[in-house]
């Protein structure tokens, strides 16, 4: 069989395959504790529940406008005002069938042959594939952990040519948890804002801050900025609802339109129950997001001090998400490293790494190499304290072994 030269470049997502792995060695009877799942481990809250069974048994189980219902648009429209301050139209507003839905279609909808997109790395794992699924080039700007994993207005200068179709901000970040500040936004709007280039803002993480941390959009920064921003959200982190795949996008209303466009002769409407579930999630009682970010900064706290008496390990406390992103590199100096160089064949030592944790401790990490960084991992700590005390326990007993 023959395949486009499109698919045959693209690899699948190593968050997802990491957590197939481990729930394959799980249903084998295996005890492994599982790091690489990017989702709440809370269960939906009733109310959203409630919401969606009131819909199927009104009959609200059929075809919606390709870009979503009416209801779920206000709810979206009405949520930036209230938390963004932000005002958006109907036709500046599109729901989309999860927040990866979002951006691969963004992608299709602006980008031709050669177009460049820039992405700071450490970066979400699918922001590269789906720009180059859409036949643009992914320009990558290495940030480093002195500086808090933030790209720099002089390093998107440089970044920045003739090619340059727009610049995507992910804060708080997947999978660094780190965040911009208003004036690292603002200094980073003043490189851009006179210069024809799209900004695609990724709030997933918005709500889940820790530290009195407070969110800035760059859309906020001057009307001129809100114009050339597109801004990405969904339900899927806020109130645990990854599964029902609602995500949603606002900008200018041509790109939107032709986003519309797409939908329709692609995936069609996001799931109608899931929608209107969305419409509770957005509309309804906030308190269960204070909950859940109070006890995700408990597991944060428990977590990067753990790791950080790992030997070889250094780790940052997140600004927001759930995720820990400790530097290795100390272990690939380890003595007994070269033992794990011959074992495992990757060409990474991230990957390396993952793989002996996942054999020798019994638990899946995800290799740095799939965010753009072999110098690091990834751990999720949307899991119990219980697991998190075990599992590093765990690692940090493998890795002593290397010493």
């Amino acid at each position: 069989m023959k395949f486009s030269d499109r698919i045959l470049k693209i690899k699948p997502s190593p968050t997802l395959e990491v957590t197939a792995l481990a729930n394959a060695l799980k249903a084998k009877g295996i005890d492994v504790i599982g790091f690489g799942t990017g989702e709440p481990d809370f269960d939906t809250p009733d109310n959203i529940k409630q919401a969606a069974i009131r819909a199927i048994e009104a009959g609200k189980t059929k075809y919606t406008p390709a870009g979503g219902i009416p209801e779920l648009k206000k709810a979206v429209i009405e949520k930036f005002k209230r938390d963004n301050r932000l005002e958006y139209k109907p036709s500046e507003v599109i729901i989309n069938s999860g927040g990866k839905h979002s951006f691969y279609n963004l992608m299709q909808v602006i980008l031709n042959r050669g177009d460049e997109v820039i992405i700071s790395s450490p970066y979400w794992v699918s922001y590269p594939p789906m720009t180059e699924l859409a036949d643009g080039t992914p320009v990558i700007v290495d940030t480093t952990e002195e500086r808090g994993f933030k790209m720099t207005p002089d390093q998107l200068e440089r970044a920045i040519t003739g090619r340059t179709r727009a610049v995507v901000i992910n804060s708080p970040s997947n999978p660094t948890g780190s965040a911009y500040t208003r004036q690292e936004i603002e200094a980073l709007a003043e490189v851009v804002e006179d210069r024809d280039i799209l900004m695609v803002s990724d709030d997933m993480y918005e709500s889940i801050l820790y530290d009195g941390f407070e969110f800035f959009n760059i859309a906020n920064v001057s009307d001129k900025m809100k114009k050339k921003t597109i801004v990405m959200n969904g339900v899927s982190k806020t109130y645990s609802m990854t599964g029902w795949r609602i995500g949603y996008m606002a900008g200018d209303a041509s790109i939107v339109e032709r986003v519309d466009t797409l939908q329709s002769q692609s995936t069609s409407n996001p799931t109608s129950i899931s929608q209107w579930a969305a419409v509770e999630a957005i509309n309804g009682d906030q308190g269960m997001i204070k909950e859940m970010v109070a006890a995700f900064d408990r597991r944060r706290k428990i977590i990067v001090e753990a790791l950080n008496r790992v030997p070889g390990f250094t780790c940052l406390s997140p600004n927001g998400a759930f995720y820990a992103f400790p530097g290795v590199e100390g272990v690939y100096r380890m003595q007994g490293w070269q033992r794990v160089i011959e074992k495992y064949k990757s060409e990474y030592n991230s990957s390396r790494l993952s793989s002996y944790l996942l054999e020798e401790a019994r638990v899946a990490v995800v290799p740095g190499i799939a965010f753009g960084s072999d110098a690091h991992i990834r751990l999720s700590f949307a899991t119990s304290d219980k697991n998190i005390i075990e599992g590093v326990l765990r690692i940090d007993e493998a890795v002593r072994k290397l010493s």
